[in-house]
């Protein structure tokens, strides 16, 4: 194993120079082509990672720079990708690298940060499992194929469309007013947690949905609104979605209606 910060039988330009198979390279940060931008013992990225790729069975990205771009796209977007998507798009750091399938040994881990879990969890797996189940942007779906809002606290109020119009309340859905990307976020927050204790959205902040390529967003705690309903979340569609919202804003539920933590 080699790691900048951990002692290991081989320094990194012997590692470069060696034929030493290499069961997974994990990548974090965004990439780039230029010269100048990213270097290591006078070597360019490019230089670094030709030598690698050929001896790796699998390429783990992790975080959404790595996988996407990232925030760091959005500064340069000319220059700046993930590794094998620019943000949407295919064809990133190794557009022209892969051929036939190649990029199948690419594993995607987005988010702003990564959640531990994913990350030890999806290294563990590869010792059993080398072609784990990867959805379209290469994330393995064990943990991508759930929604940030799949166990959200905050279900209820999501149901019956009852608003949240502040940060750091334990009442109200934030997803209509506050900019919350949960329902459109393939994420496992709400199942896993943080630490096993809490998610964002259980502490009154939306989800800035960190995990998928759009991110960052502008206007991140802004919920974008056509003809003054929110967009749809996943998996739904339009018509039965602005069908069922357009019912539930009818009820008026007064357990919902009120700060549960102000009751006698």
């Amino acid at each position: 194993m080699y790691h900048p910060i951990f002692l290991a039988s081989l320094n990194f330009l012997d590692l470069l120079d060696s034929d030493i198979k290499i069961d997974v390279l994990v990548i974090e940060g965004a990439l780039t082509h230029k010269k100048s931008s990213l270097s290591r013992h006078n070597k360019g990225l490019d230089e670094i990672l030709d030598k690698l790729l050929p001896r790796v069975k699998h390429i783990v990205c992790v975080g959404s720079c790595a996988s996407y771009g990232g925030v760091f796209k959005a500064y340069d977007p000319q220059s700046i990708t993930g590794a094998i998507f620019d943000g949407e798009n295919r064809g990133g750091f190794w557009k022209y690298t892969f051929k036939s399938n190649g990029d199948a040994k690419v594993i995607n881990i987005p988010g702003c940060p990564a959640h531990p879990a994913w990350i030890v969890q999806t290294l563990l797996d590869l010792r059993v499992n080398p072609k784990p189940k990867l959805d379209s942007l290469h994330r393995p779906k064990e943990h991508y194929a759930y929604l940030a809002h799949h166990g959200c606290t905050r279900n209820e109020y999501f149901e019956w469309k009852v608003d949240c119009l502040g940060f750091g309340q334990k009442e109200g859905c934030l997803f209509y007013e506050q900019g919350c990307q949960g329902p459109m976020s393939h994420a496992s927050c709400n199942r896993i947690l943080w630490n096993e204790t809490s998610s964002k959205t259980r502490i009154g902040s939306p989800c800035l949905g960190c995990t998928e390529p759009t991110f960052p967003k502008e206007n991140l705690y802004h919920t974008q609104k056509f003809m003054s309903l929110p967009a749809v979340p996943v998996g739904i569609s339009k018509r039965a979605y602005y069908t069922l919202a357009g019912v539930a804003k009818g009820f008026k539920i007064e357990r919902l209606e009120k700060r549960l933590l102000d009751e006698d």
